[in-house]
């Protein structure tokens, strides 16, 4: 019997919806909690581990048999890659799969954020008509200059979902693109810096490593505008989210739409909580109920590879 453990804890309906879905002779099981002692305790004996936002530990990587871990999703900030290295593990990830979930959310939260939508449905919810209030600060979207911070698979995505506003599309990334995939997609490479000031809109999609860490801190958020918003859907570590919360709050900056927290789930005494101009949600840009199902299969497929001595799809190879 080969066992595969969910980290993340799964409901008895969401088991039984996968598990057609597993090879013959394949186990399914769930942790009780994220807490490190159900975690190792339904990781023991197991061949194979999928997380959403569990953190593998050394720890765990070091468990009698475990071969492979696969991501779900794409960001791998809390894997012990090294202890995976050490420990022959595989780390997977499923590459590209929530690229549009995450493009779209982050469309979702800039238009909610200009058009003032948010603000108005909790004012209508609390018996207030804010029509006049809020119209001096409902901007459009159209012909903007929006500024993305990381130009991978979600980057691109998104950068193709705003070519029909007519935007000044900004990116910048450790590498450039090369000129004719810029011009396919319509943006141009600019400094951090200068992204920062030009910017109307700025989103940030990129990873979180030991470079993009507090990438947005006090010092530059001083350079964009006081009435730019920004919008993370990446990592809660790439931004400082007391120096954004400040920024707000001080009309240094015009609003905020986070659906990613440096701890998860977001604490009630979170910076950003309660703010008017900032929309909070619960990670859920990479979310999408239409693709459960083929990104379960693509993880089984990977993990099957493993289990029999082939190489997974290689674009989704991390250890």
């Amino acid at each position: 019997m080969t066992r595969l453990v969910m980290l993340d804890p799964a409901t008895p309906e969401r088991l039984e919806r996968i598990r057609p879905l597993l090879p013959e002779g394949w186990d399914l099981s769930s942790a009780a909690s994220r807490e490190a002692a159900d975690q190792a305790a339904v990781l023991d004996g197991a061949a194979f581990a999928i997380t959403g936002d569990a953190p593998v530990t050394a720890a765990m990587m070091a468990l009698p048999g475990v071969k492979a871990i696969h991501k779900w999703g794409v960001g791998y900030d809390s894997i012990d890659l090294d202890a995976a290295r050490r420990n022959g593990v595989r780390v997977l990830r499923t590459t590209g799969a929530n690229a549009v979930a995450v493009a779209e959310t982050t469309l979702g939260l800039i238009l909610a954020l200009n058009r003032n939508i948010v603000r108005g449905h909790v004012g209508l919810s609390d018996g207030r008509w804010r029509k006049g209030e809020l119209a001096a600060s409902s901007m459009r979207l159209s012909g903007r200059t929006v500024g993305i911070v990381g130009m991978g698979y979600i980057g691109k995505a998104l950068a193709r979902l705003l070519s029909g506003f007519g935007c000044t599309l900004l990116y910048t990334k450790r590498l450039p693109l090369d000129p004719e995939e810029e011009a396919r997609i319509g943006a141009r490479y600019a400094s951090l810096e200068e992204l920062l000031s030009r910017s109307d809109v700025v989103t940030l999609n990129c990873e979180l490593n030991a470079s993009t860490r507090n990438l947005i801190n006090r010092e530059r958020l001083a350079l964009m505008k006081p009435d730019a918003i920004l919008v993370n859907a990446a990592r809660g570590g790439v931004m400082d989210e007391e120096a954004v919360a400040d920024a707000i709050s001080e009309g240094r900056l015009r609003g905020a739409g986070v659906d990613v927290f440096s701890i998860e789930p977001a604490r009630a005494d979170n910076p950003l909580m309660g703010l008017e101009r900032v929309i909070v949600t619960p990670h859920i840009g990479a979310v999408s109920a239409d693709s459960f199902v083929p990104t379960m299969e693509r993880m089984i497929a990977n993990l099957k590879a493993v289990e029999d001595g082939r190489e997974p799809n290689a674009i989704d190879i991390l250890v």
